[in-house]
């Protein structure tokens, strides 16, 4: 039986500069991931983690590899729903590659371990939003309507 996992690819019309800084930069982080911001140095070995607009941690976890420009893999768990939490870690891996123009963004988001469902069915339905806005904020200039910060209840 294989590990749940999500992959998402898409393509995006900017430099490999460019998206990388919009992943790795907390300013562009806030502008189309909910208001949130990753905090590491970005360097093999680093903590990481995922801070909302109001100081609250939502993820946390150690940078596992970084190939700047390229590749960054990311030991990730949920801090903030308790059965999300339980699930323990997951492992992200996002590339970059280059393909004429645009840039190909791979997020490849896997469970460690068999049965951690309720994780990856979240990321499934935040991934696709975050990354759409990224595309357009680094495509148009302008970030997707209301992914700059979290959406109300």
């Amino acid at each position: 039986m294989s590990k749940p996992s999500f992959v998402y690819v898409t393509y995006i019309k900017t430099t490999q500069e460019k998206l990388w800084q919009a992943l790795i930069n907390p300013e562009f982080n806030r502008q189309y991931w909910f208001g949130a911001h990753q905090e590491t140095d970005w360097k093999k070995g680093s903590p990481w983690k995922i801070v909302f607009a109001d100081g609250r941690i939502a993820d946390t976890g150690e940078i596992l590899d970084i190939d700047p420009l390229k590749r960054i893999v990311i030991k990730w768990r949920n801090e903030f729903m308790p059965d999300l939490k339980a699930e323990g870690y997951t492992r992200c891996t996002i590339e970059i590659e280059p393909q004429g123009d645009v840039m190909k963004l791979s997020v490849t988001h896997e469970a460690e371990k068999q049965g951690a469902n309720k994780f990856i069915d979240a990321v499934s339905g935040g991934w696709p939003q975050i990354l759409a806005s990224l595309k357009s904020l680094l495509e148009t200039g302008k970030a997707l309507p209301r992914t700059d910060r979290l959406p109300e209840k």
